[in-house]
């Protein structure tokens, strides 16, 4: 059985004249990225999404094993424009309870690409380390499993970076906050 871990992103440099998707890793980020690394088996694999932010996250992880890009990773797809801050996160915590937003990828196609994605890198078994989102990420998790948490209660106890183990089971590897 593969073994399945998702990081979520380090913090990035938040640019309001750059869309979120473009935004890399802060200093601070990928120090923090840095901590995760000793939580990570040696012979782990790491694909990320093709968000710079994600794929610095993994890279900072991995050091020296390369890391892989998988679209269906990514982040739940938005316009670009700048939400900033609380109207960001009031929009995320609604669509992450049902709400349907204008321009927003719908949920249940969330869950199938980055499902989709996970298949096709489970087959070679060992331990995959999945460099994501906290949307993407929240959803798929809170489709597969008994977590317990309502899907914009785990989003908001995420961390920047965070890891969470996701197979066999579901549990943070670090304590959430909060």
């Amino acid at each position: 059985m593969t073994r399945i871990l998702l990081v979520r992103h380090a913090m990035p440099e938040i640019d309001p004249a750059v869309p979120a998707r473009q935004w890399r890793l802060s200093p601070d980020g990928r120090a923090a990225a840095r901590e995760l690394a000793p939580l990570i088996p040696a012979a782990a694999r790491f694909v990320a999404s093709p968000e710079p932010k994600a794929r610095e996250t993994l890279a900072e992880i991995a050091g020296p094993a390369p890391v892989g890009v998988d679209a269906g990773f990514a982040e739940v797809r938005r316009p670009s424009g700048w939400t900033g801050g609380g109207e960001y996160r009031a929009a995320a915590r609604a669509y992450l309870n049902g709400a349907e937003h204008d321009g927003w990828e719908p949920r249940d196609q969330v869950v199938a690409r980055f499902g989709a994605a996970v298949d096709r890198h489970v087959a070679e078994g060992g331990t995959l380390v999945i460099g994501t989102h906290g949307l993407a990420g929240t959803l798929w998790l809170n489709s597969r499993s008994a977590f317990g948490w309502p899907a914009e209660r785990l989003w908001a106890a995420l961390r920047f970076p965070d890891l969470i183990e996701a197979a066999p089971d579901v549990r943070f590897l670090l304590a959430p906050k909060g």
